[in-house]
Order: structure tokens, then C-alpha cells, then sequence
């Protein structure tokens, strides 16, 4: 983890932007995992939790993971019925279990290139074989538009970049960018061209 985007970082972050949270999933969680049967998810870079506690609603037994304490606390205060298994970890430290899940969730994250390929690797061993790992990021053409991304073009990757970091026992089901709009501070609609990236492990 960098220290422009260490711990303190999100901290920061999330004790800004609480309140504005609306609990809601991503679209694209939603949209990528409707014709999967409930399994053991791993919510990666969870944040306040709305994914995880999505799919815990649906009948997943999930992990979550984030690296901001305080977006944990809400996470888990949001969690009522305590169906969400909440941890505090440097994903880009952190070792899941081998083969423990049917599905992993990477939304938003930023990775650094240094840190990528032992990312996917660590999480291509968890998955199970028949399992869906989904990521969603922000393309790299967000730099031409005007919503305030971070400056640090190194960030953002292609879905094809995720695809060259897998072993050969996985199997690309989407692959590409996908459109959506959003809403800027003074109510302008603008869209963008999310990475939207879904491959699952050989049985």
C-alpha cells in the first residue's frame, strides 16, 4: 500500500463521506452475478460494506475485506443480523485461503502495477475451481473527463491486463468496458466507460 493511499487515507475518506452512502450495490455486482447460485463470496476492498451486505441478503456467506477501520465500523453497523464476516487487511498483504471461494468481488479498487500480478495470482488460488472472480475498475479514459480522478495514470488498468495475469485454467465470460452515467456535484450527467472484467475457474 502506498502512503498516499494508506489507511489514514481512507480513514479520512470515509469519515467525510458517511451519510451520503445510500447501502445500495453496485450495478454491476448486481447485473454480473444474477445467474450464480449462493456460495462463499470474498468482497475485496469492501469499503462500507453495501455489496457484501447485497449479497449476504441473497444467501452468500461472505468475507469482506478493507483496509479503513472506520468504513468497517459502519460496515458492521449497518450489518444488523451479523451476516457478514468483517476484516481489517492490506489486500496487497493479505493471504486468503486457497480454494475458499465461489466468488470474489474487486470494485473500485486502485492497484499499482508493482503490486498486480501477486494480487491476482493470490487471488486466483482462492477461487474454487467453477468460481467467478469480478472485477470493476475505472478505465483508464477516465482521465479525459473532468470527475477528479486520481492523477496517477499507473492506477488504472484494462480488463485485458487482468486477463494476462490468470493461469490458463481460467475462462473469460466478459471482458471490455461497459457505459455508465453518473451525476456530478452540480447535477451534470456524464458518461464513462467502465472496465467491467468476469472469467471463472475451470472445473
Amino acid at each position: 500500500m502506498t502512503t498516499e493511499f494508506d489507511a489514514a487515507f481512507w480513514d479520512r475518506m470515509y469519515q467525510h463521506r458517511h451519510g451520503a452512502w445510500d447501502g445500495e450495490p453496485n450495478g454491476f455486482l448486481a447485473e454480473q452475478t444474477a445467474d450464480l447460485a449462493p456460495g462463499a463470496a470474498l468482497d475485496l476492498g469492501c469499503g462500507e460494506g453495501a455489496d457484501a451486505l447485497w449479497l449476504a441478503s441473497r444467501g452468500w456467506r461472505v468475507t469482506a475485506v478493507d483496509l479503513s477501520g472506520v468504513a468497517l465500523a459502519h460496515a458492521r453497523e449497518a450489518d444488523t443480523t451479523q451476516a457478514v464476516s468483517w476484516l481489517q487487511a492490506d489486500m496487497f498483504a493479505w493471504e486468503p485461503p486457497v480454494e475458499a471461494f465461489d466468488l470474489i468481488s474487486l470494485h473500485y479498487v486502485h492497484v499499482p502495477p508493482g503490486s498486480r500480478a501477486a494480487l491476482f495470482g493470490r487471488l486466483a488460488r482462492a477461487m474454487r475451481p467453477g468460481g467467478t472472480l469480478l472485477v470493476v475498475a475505472h478505465h483508464p479514459s477516465d482521465h479525459e473527463t473532468d470527475l477528479g480522478r486520481p492523477a496517477i495514470a499507473d492506477l488504472y488498468f484494462t480488463a485485458d491486463e487482468v486477463a494476462a495475469m490468470l493461469p490458463e485454467d481460467w475462462e473469460v465470460l466478459v471482458s471490455g468496458t461497459k457505459p455508465q452515467t453518473v451525476t456530478k456535484g452540480e447535477g451534470k450527467s456524464l458518461t464513462i466507460q467502465d472496465m467491467v472484467f468476469k472469467a471463472r475457474r475451470r472445473a
